[in-house]
């Protein structure tokens, strides 16, 4: 299902952050709202998180990837383009879905921070209860 000029897009999402990756063959370089990945997510961490679905494909630096990205803050944001990616490339080749599903890449993580319920002081967190 490849788009207009070889270009793939896909959507990953985490927590609160949506990731649009845009994905076309080329040099490996990424650029996530038009900066570099190194300068985008300055921990190594988040940058090798970002990398996993490449390497579990052997996919290093044979796309470009154009990304952008908002809501959430930066391991969001990392997972949210980890999902994105995976999720190309299963579009680019359909072979490649086992590998990434067994890796867990094409997995969206639900888990988000549960809402603040009224009359308490947290999501779960109550006022001190007082008998006298």
């Amino acid at each position: 299902m490849a788009e207009a000029a070889g270009r793939i897009a896909a959507t990953g999402r985490r927590k609160t952050s949506v990731a649009r990756v845009q994905l076309h063959p080329g040099s490996g370089r990424l650029t996530v709202n038009g900066r570099s990945v190194e300068s985008y997510f300055p921990r190594h961490s988040h940058q090798q998180m970002v990398m996993q679905p490449f390497e579990a494909t052997e996919g290093v630096g044979r796309f470009d990837v154009a990304a952008s990205i908002c809501g959430g803050g930066p391991s969001g944001q990392a997972g949210a383009l980890r999902h994105g990616i995976a999720r190309a490339l299963e579009k680019f080749d359909a072979n490649l879905r086992t590998t990434l599903k067994r890796a867990g890449y094409l997995t969206r993580d639900a888990r988000k921070k549960e809402r603040k319920k009224y009359g308490q002081r947290g999501a779960r967190a109550r006022y001190q209860f007082s008998k006298r």
